[in-house]
């Protein structure tokens, strides 16, 4: 295994490959919360390893808030650092990172593994703050300098639901500038060029991150407009449909999480539904990291266009095939700007157990890449999903639910033969 992890996320590849855990099996390995789950506590503890870490914060934000927000300032600093919650304003984590003197790269790593998204240099005031933090400023000399420059609004992009703004490889100009904005605040090194870089880029900034978009539009119109083995277009599904087929997976709903473990209310947070789906779509929100990879399980990952893959072949080892869909989610993610994968997160590590059975990509003759057996794929997906329900259908309680969602997630004949 050629990958660069950690010991325990090693662990837990191996575990993943080699533990020929049944469903059910990987439902009670994460029930009992066997995992090490990445804290952002404990993180950001390796990061400053110093007993003043508290104290520290506390006396930053102290500093830059008014004086009735420091007494509740002070008490979610305490539940920040005793593991109780972690920041939801990705501006907190900014301070946080000025206040211990973080590097630009752990920052990155806070916000990908908290936030979903690492540091959008397409937003001009996380661009600016960056820039200060990297060439050892202050957090207030940031903000009194954003204090005079014009506020950057976010610009409309050209796609829309059914538009084909973007080209063969999914860019526009806009989803480029990304990568050259970026490129232009690393090369600044005096203020006055930090403003005219700024001034420069107003009319280019945004906060939606269109490459995520991207994958996001290329996985879900495969579910509203299908092909089949033959090629051939069919009727189009609603959002609502594609929801209730392919994306809802027996979540339970309900805002109540008291009765869930840990594991489970870290896989059930933020699940998708089909209003925060069809505003992504709209571009009216950004696209969650969970819902992405959700949607590269669903598609397993396939274009509709037919083209070739040695991964397809049965000589393949399962190995080799799990470590093709390692550096492909890790690719996706990174050229979306979001966090790799880590296996000490629960929801990761159901993702690729989803995808490391040795008959996922041939469950069912027309389930998988188009051209693989035949068949309606369409038809032959509905079918599936009505198999596991009835499969899952006795499964009710709190305590089965990682059953339901490890099983639904997986295409793999083996499951249905639990």
């Amino acid at each position: 295994m050629a990958l660069d992890l950690t010991h325990g996320s090693a662990m837990e590849y191996e575990t993943i490959i080699y533990g020929n855990m049944t469903p059910e099996m990987a439902a009670e390995y994460l029930r009992g919360e066997r995992i090490s789950i990445r804290s952002f506590s404990d993180t950001l503890r390796k990061m400053y390893p110093c007993d003043d870490i508290q104290k520290k914060l506390k006396q930053f934000f102290r500093n830059i808030l008014v004086d009735g927000k420091r007494s509740s300032m002070d008490r979610k600093i305490q539940n920040w650092m005793s593991g109780q919650n972690q920041p939801t304003n990705r501006e907190d984590y900014f301070r946080i990172a000025f206040a211990l003197e973080l590097t630009e790269a752990q920052l990155n790593f806070l916000l990908g593994m908290c936030t979903d998204y690492t540091i959008q240099y397409r937003d001009g005031r996380e661009a600016v703050l960056a820039w200060f933090l990297r060439n050892g400023y202050g957090y207030q000399e940031a903000v009194d300098f954003l204090c005079e420059l014009a506020e950057a609004e976010d610009i409309k992009s050209s796609v829309t639901a059914g538009g084909s703004a973007f080209d063969a490889d999914g860019y526009t100009e806009v989803s480029r500038i990304t990568h050259e904005i970026r490129e232009e605040f690393r090369m600044v090194r005096t203020k006055e060029e930090l403003r005219e870089c700024y001034l420069r880029n107003l009319n280019r900034f945004g906060r939606l991150h269109l490459r995520s978009y991207y994958y996001f539009r290329q996985y879900l119109k495969q579910l509203i407009q299908p092909v089949s083995a033959a090629g051939e277009s069919e009727m189009d599904y609603s959002i609502e449909t594609v929801m209730d087929t392919y994306l809802t997976l027996q979540m339970p709903m309900g805002k109540k999480r008291s009765h869930y473990s840990l594991v489970q209310k870290l896989i059930k947070q933020n699940w998708p539904n089909t209003t925060s789906v069809r505003n992504i779509r709209n571009q009216l929100e950004d696209v969650p990291r969970k819902l992405l990879l959700l949607l590269y399980v669903v598609t397993e990952n396939s274009d509709n266009k037919g083209d070739y893959s040695e991964f397809d072949e049965d000589y393949i080892s399962l190995e080799e095939r799990v470590e093709d869909h390692w550096w492909t989610l890790n690719a996706m993610l990174a050229d979306s700007g979001m966090a790799a994968m880590d296996l000490r997160n629960a929801f990761d590590w159901l993702i690729l157990y989803a995808v490391s059975g040795e008959s996922h990509q041939r469950a069912l003759p027309g389930c998988g890449r188009k051209g693989k057996g035949t068949g309606d794929g369409r038809n032959i997906k509905i079918g599936l999903c009505i198999k596991m329900r009835h499969l899952l259908s006795s499964v009710h309680s709190p305590i089965c639910i990682m059953s339901c969602f490890v099983c639904r997630l997986n295409h793999n004949q083996n499951f249905m033969q639990f």
